[in-house]
């Protein structure tokens, strides 16, 4: 298994010690916080729930996501200078194809 497969807070071991997952690469054990190299195999201990998969990320309604995007335009339409704001239309338009792709 790889770091970036364990969730904060699982036990693993790696090069004969025990650490805990503090952060995306970092660990901590007995010696204190250490890098944990993206390539490195770990072999979990105790119960460590499976990799999240594209499956288990959360869906939103649609609509949801429509309503806080045009939210978002709204507040960067404030925020952008007027030649600009063409792009930002463009940049919108963008993401609703790419929405509309999935």
């Amino acid at each position: 298994m790889k770091i970036h497969q364990l969730p904060l807070g699982a036990r693993f071991e790696y090069e004969g010690e025990e650490y805990v997952k503090t952060g995306p690469l970092f660990a901590t054990g007995r010696a204190g916080q250490r890098l944990i190299p993206k390539y490195a195999v770990l072999k979990p201990i105790g119960d460590t729930p499976p990799p999240a998969g594209p499956a288990a990320a959360e869906n939103l309604p649609r609509a949801r996501v429509l309503a806080a995007l045009d939210r978002l335009v709204a507040r960067c339409h404030a925020l952008v200078p007027e030649d600009r704001r063409d792009d930002l239309a463009a940049a919108r338009a963008a993401f609703l194809e790419d929405l509309a792709r999935e």
